[in-house]
């Protein structure tokens, strides 16, 4: 068999796997097909009317189908059926199809496209819900467009409708994130003259709002003005209070607060995320005596920290050269129970990858390997693709080897393989190469276009017809 035929053979697998995928994807295709016809038929000009007459099946599949065939040339009949689609009572986009949408009718080059859509209802009369609004909103909140927000909401008034809370807190939001403290304490006094009342989801993104820009005292304030209005703080209130505390004010100011979540406790007692907001914070500015005293805090209160706690103060402690203290800290952790070896050890590795402590992270990592602990996906793939970057393709393949006989390899990058295949064919490993590829072709992974090619050209260079018979036999 012709050395060139080791791509197709790579590939085999991976063209069934894709004529089954079609097969599945076939129903959302025809209910998308259907939608998307009537798109066309009917124009902008009554498709909401008319869209409910269709008889297919509305799910994140169909949905993303038809916005991929409106892209890029019809993106108000696109837009105009994503927003139909969000207010129907059977459906609601999630989280990723509003960010897909975002991304396709490209919202934050081309803002106005949802603007204009409005102002086309407003124009032909139409009658438009507030959930059509909402739908808006959130597709703005996505993209981050504070502005283009407030515009939607101010134009509600020209459709007879009034913002409610919900509606003021997607706008709010936007301007905190946006660093516009002003506009949004604006706007939560002007809640108050329309009979609103800022609720905790209002509070807490104002706070968190001043704490981002460093107005710590607006934040201590605004809770205090709200326990007057009889909006009493939880721990996300407190936390998110904290938080900036730790940011922007003294440790001393940041224990009071802590002191006085554990006091109150109940709803105000502060939980893992509170704690390990306030390592990382200390942490952060190199305080890790602190921080490893609030563990203990924080362990007498019977509050167990999880892996961000432990991966945070590893990492401090890593930062200042304390590495054989991360490793007490980590038996101590275990010994509580709450968090694994294999997940503190994990981290560990992680911290010393970072900080170009290879020797040091190949060596736990070898270890954890003997001693059956299971690293993590994410440990295994940066360690193996570390010692590829250095040119220890064997060494990589040797670990990649080890750890797939502990089941701890389905989801490495799969990336990783393809380097590898290519760096041990580059460096005449041809036994180690055919291994990997009966892997990859075992898992179903796919070896990249521009990485087949390298590996046919190099293999070109050798008369090893075993090797080319031995890959051509794994796809049989």
């Amino acid at each position: 068999m012709a050395i060139s035929s080791i791509s197709k053979v790579l590939s085999f697998p991976l063209l069934l796997k894709t004529a089954k995928f079609s097969t599945v994807k076939s129903s959302a295709a025809s209910s998308a097909e259907k939608f998307y016809t009537h798109l066309q038929i009917n124009g902008t000009q009554n498709i909401e009317k008319t869209l409910a007459t269709v008889n297919g099946k509305l799910d994140a599949k169909c949905v993303s189908e038809v916005l991929h065939r409106c892209h890029p040339n019809q993106f108000q009949m696109g837009l105009r059926f994503f927003i139909w689609v969000g207010i129907q009572p059977n459906y609601r986009h999630s989280p990723f199809m509003y960010r897909k949408a975002c991304e396709l009718f490209d919202l934050n080059r081309n803002p106005r496209v949802v603007a204009d859509v409005i102002e086309d209802y407003r124009v032909r009369g139409c009658v438009v819900s507030a959930k059509v609004f909402k739908v808006v909103l959130n597709l703005y909140r996505e993209a981050r467009l504070a502005d283009e927000a407030l515009w939607v909401m101010k134009k509600m008034k020209d459709f007879g409708l009034r913002a409610d809370t919900t509606v003021y807190n997607v706008v709010i939001r936007l301007f905190c994130e946006k660093g516009d403290m002003d506009k949004a304490e604006e706007l939560m006094n002007e809640m108050g003259l329309n009979d609103l009342y800022p609720d905790m989801i209002t509070c807490v993104a104002m706070i968190r709002g001043f704490c981002r820009v460093g107005r710590l005292e607006d934040a201590c304030g605004l809770v205090e003005t709200m326990r007057g209005q009889g909006c009493l703080p939880n721990a996300v209130m407190y936390s998110a209070l904290l938080h900036g505390v730790c940011k922007w004010g003294s440790l001393e100011r940041a224990l009071e607060l802590l002191d006085k979540m554990e006091k109150i406790g109940g709803e105000c007692s502060p939980n893992v995320v509170t704690y390990t907001s306030v390592i990382q914070s200390l942490c952060d500015k190199s305080q890790t005596i602190e921080a490893l005293k609030i563990l203990d805090r924080m362990e007498a209160f019977g509050c167990p920290p999880n892996r961000i706690t432990v991966s945070s103060l590893i990492k401090g402690l890593c930062v200042e050269g304390r590495v054989e203290e991360a490793y007490k800290v980590i038996d101590k952790v275990v010994a509580g129970g709450s968090v694994s070896y294999g997940d503190c050890y994990s981290s560990l590795i992680l911290s010393l990858v970072k900080l170009k402590k290879m020797e040091d992270a190949e060596k736990l990592f070898r270890k954890m390997l003997a001693s059956g602990v299971k690293p993590d996906s994410l440990a295994c793939s940066i360690l193996i693709k570390e010692l590829c970057l250095e040119g220890r393709m064997l060494d990589g393949f040797q670990l990649c080897d080890e750890i797939e006989k502990m089941k701890v390899l389905s989801s490495v990058d799969s990336d990783l393989y393809s380097i590898l295949l290519v760096g041990l064919c580059q460096q005449s490993h041809l036994v180690e190469a055919a291994r990997l590829a009966q892997l990859m072709l075992k898992k179903g992974i796919r070896l990249k276009a521009s990485y087949t090619e390298s590996i046919v050209e190099h293999l070109k260079q050798f008369e090893d017809k075993e090797l080319v018979k031995h890959l051509s036999e794994i796809g049989k």
